[in-house]
C-alpha cells in the first residue's frame, strides 16, 4: 500500500478534506453485463428523480466545487468528474463504456457524488503520493484530453509528477485492460461523511465484477 499525505497548502485551503484509498488485486475485462445493468438502473432512477439544476445542491459535489474555488480554479470551467458524469446523463447522453474498472469507478462517482481517481497502481512511481495544488505551467496529460491546465486544481503527485485531479487523471497511470492492481482515491472535501460507505462500495463492486480480492483501505 502507498503512503498518502496531504500537503500544507491543501490543509490551509481545504481544512475539512479527508480521503480514502482502496487498493486491490483485480482482473479487468472489456465489458461486464451485470455492472452495466447496475449503471443503467442508476441512470433510469436519476432521470426520474433529478434535474441538471439539482446537481449543484448535492452536498459532496458542492464541497468539491468550493474546494476548487479555494484552490484557485473555476469549477464551471473545469468540472469535477462526478458532476460532469451526472450532467452527461441528465442531458440524455449515455455514459461512455470503457472497461470494467473505469466503468465501475464511474458508477461509484455517480452514486455518491465523490470524484474518484482510479489508477493502475503498478504504473505509480515510488511508494508515496501527496495531494497538493497544481502550479503554473505544470505539465499534465489528461486522459483523452491532451495537455490540461492544472494550475489551481487539487492534484495527486507521485515521484515523477501529477497522476490525478478531480477533473481528470493522467495518461501515464490510467487503468487499462491489462491492469492487475487498482488504487482508487476518494476525495472528501466536505469531510468524512460517506467515505467509509464509498470505500466499501468500491471494494464490493471489485469483488463482484473484477475478481477483486480483499481490499486494503486507508483513510488519510
Amino acid at each position: 500500500m502507498f503512503q498518502i499525505t496531504v500537503s500544507d497548502e491543501i490543509k490551509q485551503c481545504c481544512p475539512d478534506f479527508r480521503g480514502a484509498a482502496v487498493y486491490a488485486q483485480v482482473q479487468n475485462s472489456l465489458f461486464s453485463e451485470g455492472l452495466w445493468q447496475e449503471i443503467n438502473a442508476f441512470d433510469a432512477e436519476l432521470q426520474t428523480t433529478s434535474q441538471i439544476a439539482d446537481i449543484k445542491s448535492q452536498p459532496v459535489i458542492v464541497a468539491t466545487r468550493e474546494a476548487y474555488k479555494k484552490c484557485g480554479k473555476d469549477p464551471s470551467r473545469y468540472r469535477p468528474s462526478a458532476e460532469a458524469l451526472r450532467r452527461r446523463l441528465l442531458r440524455g447522453i449515455p455514459l461512455y463504456q470503457i472497461d470494467t474498472l473505469v466503468d465501475l469507478i464511474n458508477l461509484v462517482s455517480l452514486r455518491t457524488g465523490f470524484s474518484i481517481g482510479g489508477f493502475d497502481a503498478d504504473q505509480i512511481s515510488g511508494n508515496s503520493i501527496e495531494l497538493g495544488i497544481g502550479k503554473p505551467g505544470e505539465a499534465f496529460e489528461g486522459i483523452g484530453r491532451g495537455e490540461l491546465n492544472i494550475e489551481g486544481l487539487p492534484i495527486y503527485r507521485d515521484a515523477i509528477g501529477g497522476i490525478g485531479t478531480p477533473t481528470s487523471d493522467h495518461e501515464r497511470t490510467k487503468m487499462t485492460i491489462g491492469t492487475t492492481h487498482i488504487l482508487a482515491l476518494v476525495n472528501g472535501y466536505g469531510g468524512v461523511d460517506g467515505l467509509t460507505d464509498t470505500a466499501n462500495m468500491i471494494q464490493d463492486l471489485l469483488k463482484k465484477y473484477a475478481a477483486g480480492g480483499e481490499a486494503t483501505i486507508l483513510y488519510y
